[in-house]
């Protein structure tokens, strides 16, 4: 790399994207500095990943101990299960000070320089810090951009933090309201209802569309609702949207049909998450610095290579990965567009397979999928000219699931007709967001259900539901 430069690469935003770029920089020898202006570790460190799945393996653990007719199927009784809130609040504190930290650490340790200010694009090749004690702007041969994103807060929906707030605050469990509104069903909604309904909570969950888990396929839906959602303490309204929410005690919700815009209800509950999603945090960049435009919804355009686009064409030693450009709005996503990006600073022309990258929401149990669903499978064949076909295979004839006496759920295996190619695979049941990576590595090597079939799995594991699943695959 060029010495004429004060960096071979500057990435702007420290989350996990930022780091796996900076990770693998350095392991090139690449001078690298990171810029942070918040909290090292991004949103998944600080306020999403890593408190939430301390929240909820601490209000798992509750449910199983307050679960006494299961607890007795095993031959074990519990009698007082009680928790502390504060305590659990500090599990998700402490964990995420020390993933942090070590986050931080790693970085030093391997020689990145770690420079704390807002740093926005300022022309080619040029980066500006602002910070406190003023300006300063250092040169590098490459950039790339990582802001990451926050939530997405609907129109006429008002934020005080306390009554009313979003994930951000959510996983302070600073409160344990008796009565909560979930305002959207997707990962985040579902999370927080599962700590929520654990720890004694009752919860309305509001849902735009016209069904509940839209992002899911239809299949994991119904079951997960099942058992997700109809035996708890979850009120569920659907094809209905928040027009207004005014916080306070309590804080009111006026409801309107998302069709008709027709006021339909007002609700008075005691606290409302609001679970609508995220946009990108793309806003005081510099990118009309070198002439690049966000898209439609305000995404930084980049190519396969993660190369910022400006009308279509590269911007010369430009890059932008993870949340902000919208491609897949997922933490290891944007590590894995990092490294990525990374190769392709070095020439190796490297690009990024989304169809092998595996999804998770933490649920009891959890729901995870590789690839496509059913419904994007079939469009697909259309498009290319060949037919698909599903296989399943359930938990409760896994013999691991049984001696567990946790037999809710399902495997799905979509596959194409001619070749037996995976095209996604979609788990809800026991440890689901483990065993998607056997079929992550199946999608992302193109394999067919005819070769998957015949591998041999340890007896008796739950891996053995996506053993059954290409089985009947190939007997069909």
């Amino acid at each position: 790399m060029s010495s004429e430069f004060d960096y071979d690469l500057v990435i702007i935003g420290a989350g996990v994207g930022g780091h796996g770029a900076a990770l693998h920089a350095v392991n090139y020898g690449l001078r690298t500095a990171i810029i942070e202006a918040a909290d090292m570790g991004g949103t998944c460190v600080n306020r999403g990943c890593i408190p939430s799945k301390a929240l909820l393996a601490a209000s798992g653990r509750v449910r199983d101990l307050r679960n006494a007719h299961h607890l007795k199927s095993l031959g074990i009784q519990i009698d007082n299960v009680e928790f502390d809130r504060q305590a659990i609040a500090n599990h998700a504190d402490n964990l995420v000070s020390k993933i942090q930290g070590d986050l931080t650490n790693s970085l030093k340790r391997l020689g990145v320089d770690i420079i704390r200010g807002w740093g926005k694009v300022a022309g080619t090749q040029k980066v500006t810090i602002t910070t406190d004690k003023g300006e300063k702007t250092i040169t590098a041969q490459d950039i790339i951009l990582s802001p990451g994103s926050v939530p997405f807060v609907p129109p006429g929906i008002e934020l005080d933090g306390k009554t009313v707030f979003t994930s951000d605050q959510g996983v302070k469990l600073e409160s344990l309201p008796e009565w909560i509104a979930i305002i959207g069903s997707g990962y985040i909604g579902l999370e927080f209802s599962d700590i929520y309904t654990a720890l004694g909570c009752e919860v309305t969950m509001i849902e735009a569309l016209d069904q509940l888990m839209p992002g899911f396929d239809r299949d994991i839906a119904k079951l997960a609702e099942r058992v997700l959602i109809n035996p708890r303490p979850i009120e569920t309204r659907v094809g209905i949207y928040a027009k207004r929410i005014i916080p306070g005690s309590p804080v009111v919700i006026e409801l309107a049909d998302f069709q008709t815009k027709e006021d339909v209800d007002v609700l008075e509950v005691d606290a409302c998450l609001v679970a609508t999603g995220r946009i990108p945090a793309t806003k005081n960049l510099g990118l009309d610095s070198v002439g690049v435009e966000l898209d439609k919804r305000n995404f930084i355009p980049v190519n396969d290579s993660m190369a910022v686009l400006s009308s279509g064409e590269v911007v010369p030693h430009l890059w932008a990965i993870g949340d902000a450009n919208g491609k897949m709005m997922l933490a290891h996503a944007a590590s894995g567009q990092g490294i990525i990006a990374v190769e392709n600073i070095l020439g190796k022309d490297k690009k990024v397979d989304y169809r092998s990258i595996p999804a998770a929401a933490f649920t009891h149990p959890e729901i995870s999928y590789v690839g496509l669903t059913e419904t994007a499978a079939q469009e697909l064949g259309l498009a290319e000219g060949f037919e698909i076909s599903t296989s399943k295979s359930y938990f409760k004839g896994n013999s691991k699931a049984l001696a567990e006496n946790e037999t809710d759920g399902i495997t799905k295996v979509i596959y194409r007709k001619d070749t037996g190619e995976v095209l996604g695979v979609h788990i809800f049941g026991l440890h689901a967001s483990d065993l998607i990576h056997e079929a992550s590595a199946a999608v992302a090597n193109r394999q067919s259900v005819q070769h998957l079939a015949h591998l041999i799995h340890a007896h008796p594991t739950l891996s053995e539901v996506l053993d059954e699943a290409y089985k009947r695959a190939i007997a069909s």
